[in-house]
């Protein structure tokens, strides 16, 4: 009897386990992928203890704000298209206070090339300008009013600063991403105008960054790089108002000075913060920086900055500024994206 109901149990146990493995299992239900949302900004702000641009202060070497907003439409994951606005506080020669400019363009990737093809348009509102109060036709004001007062031209040093240096450039950039450590950039800038001095304008250069392993401050969060970039400003022959009274090479319109640029500096970096410290510099005499810029500040005048372009064939001295000088900027900023920093 023990046998008979040992071989009824045994029986059952089998048999629910057939039963078991013919019955269909119910499949987990996979998370759906999340949505692709195209539409994302980005946007920040920062201060620095100098706005340097392509080697040549714009803020008379004291500090400078600055701010920036883009809208970017993702078409997927390797193209997209921006526009976008930033501004930054200037000290400029013709008075004018605030650099605002627009800009867009499209970012298509491929692997590890990410390009950027694009217009930028740089808008300084509220200038004035500053020339020969009528009595040439270079540094003429025409229609707007001349500010010059006393000797003609800027105070100080009668440099001459038309009311408007708007501009516009059109760019190419290549980001070259070697690894996750290594990037090198290549680009291009022109402008048929640059800083409407009426002379066309044609920046090229060269950018390389490493970005320190995740761990080398530990897991306290903390990023490093240090980058740098070189590049060369290459620059066309200005309008009459920029010439030189009397000279007879320079008259009509100076050859503006084409110059090497470069820059190199270390970044920290934690959460959405970035400290970058850079010291930059080029290869323009102070001179042809005088000539160049027309500084207002400048007040050191010398036979030694005499140039062809900076006095002229019949000057005995002239004026230097170190706005084109060796000069080291910290900037501390703040950038977000709304994808990563909003949602």
């Amino acid at each position: 009897m023990k046998k008979v109901a040992l071989l009824a149990t045994a029986l059952a146990m089998v048999t629910g386990s057939a039963f078991a493995a013919d019955m269909p299992v119910k499949a987990l239900k996979a998370p759906p992928p999340p949505a692709f949302d195209p539409w994302d900004v980005a946007f920040g702000a920062g201060i620095m203890s100098d706005y340097i641009f392509r080697g040549v202060t714009q803020s008379n070497h004291n500090p400078s704000v600055a701010a920036y907003f883009e809208p970017r439409y993702n078409v997927n994951k390797d193209l997209q298209l921006y526009v976008g606005t930033s501004a930054e506080s200037i000290s400029f020669p013709n008075r004018a206070a605030a650099e605002v400019d627009i800009y867009g363009g499209i970012r298509p990737t491929f692997g590890m090339f990410a390009f950027d093809f694009g217009i930028w348009g740089y808008l300084y509102p509220g200038g004035s300008c500053f020339g020969s109060q009528g009595t040439l036709a270079q540094g003429n004001c025409g229609s707007s009013l001349d500010n010059s007062v006393g000797p003609i031209g800027l105070p100080i040093n009668g440099n001459f600063a038309k009311k408007d240096a708007s501009f516009y450039e059109v760019y190419a950039k290549l980001n070259i991403n070697i690894n996750d450590q290594w990037v090198v950039g290549f680009n291009e800038y022109y402008s048929p105008n640059f800083l409407n001095l009426g002379a066309w304008g044609n920046y090229s250069s060269i950018t390389a960054k490493w970005t320190a392993p995740s761990t080398t401050f530990g897991a306290s969060g903390v990023g490093m790089y240090v980058s740098g970039e070189f590049g060369r400003q290459w620059l066309g022959t200005s309008d009459i108002f920029y010439g030189i009274a009397g000279d007879p090479v320079y008259a009509n319109g100076i050859k503006e000075p084409s110059y090497n640029t470069w820059n190199i500096g270390v970044g920290f970096t934690y959460k959405v913060f970035t400290l970058d410290l850079r010291y930059y510099d080029t290869d323009l005499s102070k001179g042809n920086c005088n000539a160049f810029t027309s500084d207002f500040s400048a007040t050191n005048a010398s036979p030694g900055f005499v140039t062809p372009i900076n006095g002229g064939a019949n000057a005995a001295t002239a004026f230097g500024s170190n706005w084109c000088s060796a000069t080291g900027v910290a900037k501390l900023s703040v950038d977000l994206t709304a994808m990563s920093n909003l949602k």
